[in-house]
């Protein structure tokens, strides 16, 4: 039975990113601004007001949009609080503040000192603190190595990336049980 619960859920999966990376989840940046939008065209104006926090870099067709610089967590005292998005943040999940990102979007972080990688969903907006680029949640931060700050590479998600799409995928169909537990 479980089995084919996770087969219908995988088989599920990339027919809803497809279409939620269809809504807006494409890849582009000028190169004051730290949120992408769609490939082929640059930000709106008004998204472009984030101040360059770490390396931005503009997005070409080539050389995808990408942010450096550094990163902390929020855990406990935030637990079931209101995000940006309107749901109750969960610091056993999978996800990140964010200035700029579109919320419901999904971003690729890497701790650049262990070169671990995982995907989270930007679903509130900070970080506060003008030094820090993003903002992860207890479980996010736990599963990159990070304690308290960390130096760290975000890539948004991007539809047209098989790869990227696959292993996001692979994450959410490992990590899914593991959020269940915690409820």
């Amino acid at each position: 039975m479980q089995e084919q619960f996770s087969s219908r859920l995988l088989n599920r999966i990339p027919r809803l990113l497809t279409g939620v990376v269809a809504f807006g989840l494409g890849v582009s940046a000028t190169a004051t601004s730290a949120a992408p939008t769609d490939v082929s065209t640059d930000l709106p104006r008004d998204l472009n007001k984030a101040p360059n926090d770490g390396k931005t870099r503009k997005a070409t067709s080539k050389k995808p949009w990408y942010q450096i610089g550094k990163a902390s967590w929020y855990g406990s005292e935030f637990q079931g609080k209101t995000t940006a998005n309107g749901e109750s943040f969960d610091m056993h999940g999978l996800t990140c503040a964010h200035r700029t990102l579109p919320l419901g979007s999904w971003a690729r972080i890497t701790n650049l000192k262990t070169k671990k990688s995982i995907f989270v969903r930007v679903n509130d907006r900070g970080p506060l603190l003008e030094d820090r680029i993003v903002d992860l949640s207890y479980a996010a931060a736990r599963k990159l190595g990070i304690a308290g700050l960390g130096k760290v590479r975000i890539d948004p998600v991007n539809g047209s990336n098989p790869d990227q799409i696959r292993a996001l995928v692979a994450q959410t169909a490992s990590v899914q049980p593991l959020l269940l537990a915690y409820r």
